[in-house]
Parts: C-alpha cells; sequence; structure tokens
C-alpha cells in the first residue's frame, strides 16, 4: 500500500526509536502512522540502541582477543569519538563523548581457523518483537498489512568500533559469516511475505567520503562489493532497504553531507550490481539544507520501479514547517519519495519522541 502521489507521503521509521520496549514502539507508532507505512521497526530498544557499541561482548573474553595495548596505556581508544554511552569490562560506563574503550586485537600467534565469534543476539530480538507484533496485530492495534522490518549493522560498522586497523583483513570474513548466519535464523524464523531486512550502511560511507579506515585498496570498488555481499543476503521474496547513514551520536552526523551526491553514486553502482532489486533507500537530509545545491544530484538517481527513496528531512528543531520546506526543494529533483528522519531517534531523550512522530504525521 503506497501513498497516492500528491496526496499523504509515506513514512518510514529508519530503526531504532527510544522508547522502554518493542511494545511500546508498536503502540506508539502503529495507530498514528501504521496507515501511512509499509513496515515497521521494534525500535531495536533496550542494549540495541548503542548499535554496535554493544557489540563488544563478542570480543571481551574471547580467547583470541585482547585489548589492544596501545589504547589500553592512552586511557581509552586513540582516536576521540561521540559515539554515544557503551560499557567496558561489562561494568565501567563510558560518559557520552568520552573516549570510547580500547579496541581489541587477534592475540599474537593466533591463525584465523582458530578465531570463532559467538552470538550477536539478533535472531533472539527479532524472534521476540516479530511475536509481539503479531499479538497486536491481531488485537487490532497494529494494521495487519505492516512488514516486520529488521535494521541490522553491517560488517564493517562492527569492525570500525572494536578491532584495530592491521586486523581487519583477518577478522572481516569471520564476522561476517556469524552476521549472516544469525540473518539465516531470522529469514528461517519470520515468514518471508511479513518481513523486511535493512543494512545500515554507516561506516561504508564515512569509507566513501574519507574519514574512516578501509583495508582495501580501491575503497569505491570495496564497498560496492561488500555491500553487494550484504545485500545478496536477503532473498527476494524479502523486503531489501539500504539506510545511507551519516550518524546521529551525540545529535549530530561524524560529518555533514556536502549533498546527495556520494550517496546517488553509490545507489547506482550498488543497485547495478546486484541480481535483486532494492526496495527502499534512504538518504539523511541535514536541518540546515533546503538548497539546490544539496537535492540536485538526485536528479541522476537511478531507481528501480520497486525502489522507494526516502529522504530523511524530517527534524523536530523546525518542525512541520521546516520539513516542509526540505519537502519543497526535494521535489524539484525527485518525485513520489517517503519521508523519515536523518536516522533513528533511539538515542533521544524520550520525551521528544511524540512531537517527533506527530510532525510526521502532519506533514
Amino acid at each position: 500500500m503506497k501513498p497516492a502521489p500528491g496526496s499523504t507521503r509515506e513514512v518510514l521509521l529508519v530503526g531504532s526509536v527510544g522508547l522502554a520496549d518493542s511494545e511500546d514502539v508498536f503502540r506508539a507508532v502503529g495507530p498514528l502512522l501504521g496507515s501511512r507505512m509499509r513496515r515497521i521497526p521494534d525500535g531495536e530498544t533496550g542494549p540495541r540502541t548503542s548499535w554496535v557499541a554493544r557489540l563488544r561482548f563478542a570480543l571481551e573474553g574471547n580467547p583470541a582477543f585482547e585489548d589492544d595495548p596501545r589504547e589500553v596505556a592512552a586511557g581509552g581508544r586513540i582516536t576521540h569519538s561521540t559515539e554515544g554511552t557503551r560499557t567496558w569490562k561489562g561494568s565501567a560506563i563510558v560518559p557520552r563523548g568520552a573516549p570510547p574503550p580500547p579496541r581489541l586485537r587477534l592475540r599474537a600467534g593466533v591463525e584465523p581457523e582458530q578465531i570463532r565469534i559467538g552470538e550477536l543476539g539478533y535472531p533472539r530480538a527479532a524472534i521476540d518483537s516479530y511475536e509481539t507484533l503479531c499479538r497486536l496485530r491481531e488485537a487490532g492495534v497494529v494494521p495487519k498489512h505492516l512488514r516486520f522490518q529488521v535494521a541490522l549493522p553491517t560488517a564493517a560498522a562492527f569492525l570500525n568500533a572494536h578491532v584495530v586497523y592491521e586486523h581487519h583483513p583477518v577478522v572481516e570474513p569471520i564476522y561476517r559469516g556469524r552476521l549472516f548466519s544469525e540473518v539465516d535464523e531470522i529469514l528461517a524464523a519470520i515468514p518471508h511475505r511479513d518481513l523486511a531486512i535493512q543494512w545500515d550502511v554507516s561506516t561504508e560511507m564515512g569509507q566513501w567520503e574519507g574519514v574512516r579506515h578501509a583495508h582495501f585498496a580501491d575503497v569505491k570498488a570495496g564497498v560496492i562489493e561488500r555491500l553487494a555481499l550484504h545485500c545478496a543476503r536477503v532473498p527476494s521474496d524479502v523486503e531489501l532497504g539500504v539506510h545511507l547513514c551519516y550518524g546521529s551520536y551525540g545529535g549530530r552526523h561524524w560529518k555533514e553531507p556536502e549533498s546527495t551526491a556520494n550517496m546517488v553514486e553509490v545507489h547506482n553502482r550498488l543497485a547495478a550490481t546486484l541480481a535483486r532489486p532494492i526496495d527502499y533507500l534512504h538518504m539523511p537530509v541535514p536541518a540546515g539544507r533546503s538548497d539546490d545545491a544539496y537535492f540536485a544530484p538526485l536528479a541522476g538517481l537511478r531507481l528501480a520501479a520497486r525502489t522507494t527513496l526516502f529522504l530523511g528531512l524530517v527534524h523536530d528543531t523546525d518542525g512541520a514547517p521546516g520539513t516542509r520546506k526540505r519537502i519543497a526543494a526535494a521535489e524539484k529533483y525527485a518525485r513520489d519519495f517517503g519521508i523519515a528522519t536523518e536516522c533513528g531517534f533511539g538515542r533521544r531523550p524520550p520525551e521528544t519522541i511524540p512531537n517527533l512522530l506527530r510532525i510526521h504525521a502532519e506533514v
């Protein structure tokens, strides 16, 4: 069900919603926005609110890994980050804006075949939330047409957050195998007709923009190759979403996109590589950008007939008037796009979320 052109715009919730649990998210979103959506996320509540930060547990206590002594000596990660509150050693809380805990490295003498990465927890979370969604749909709280949307960080996001750069080539295929096996578990547990899988593409956009480390020489080709592997893991009877992400930790991007040009290029090259279509594509729009220069590259976006573009131009800083201004600017270069926020809003204060949802409904 897609809103007709010229009427209401389709809404996408990118992923995280900072409420108490999945039931709270479904109850808040379903009645207000459900008729304007095709899919609904569970809000990535609890530990998943921290996106990949929580996944450090997969390497802590792992006999193949140890804290990088260079970063331990520096009192935390050498490169400063604002990637949010996280735990280190299972107890110490690192305040938002403080240097994150040190990345981990392979212990001396560890061979690739000795490396094991345990459960990440994505299937259990998805199955539990899906059961809640089904119950609320049967109770009439959530519209029955909504697919269950599962958003997952790519392998590159995990590597960037937790593994020293020089060991990315060794750890990457092992972690990716673990991640893909959990995707397979989700695919086996949830009916395909009722499922959408979204890849959160943040680290790769940072590599493309030249602000994140890449261990491969041809950065653009390497990014597309890896994204294609992730997308190809999703069967064609499951919806595939791609969220081109510039981050939201501390309420800001890791880099302000200069325009939509790089995102257009990533999509066009990725879509040309895939044997299956992308069902929806999300691009952020900074609050201060309602100028032609930001949106003009959208004229070169080559979307398949099945692909819906969502622009993340909903901001609570200037509400519905500012959102409408950005919509008007985007309409010069793109047709029939849906609306969203720049990123998930799981890291926002919970009291701000109802107003943000109302802005979606109002515009």
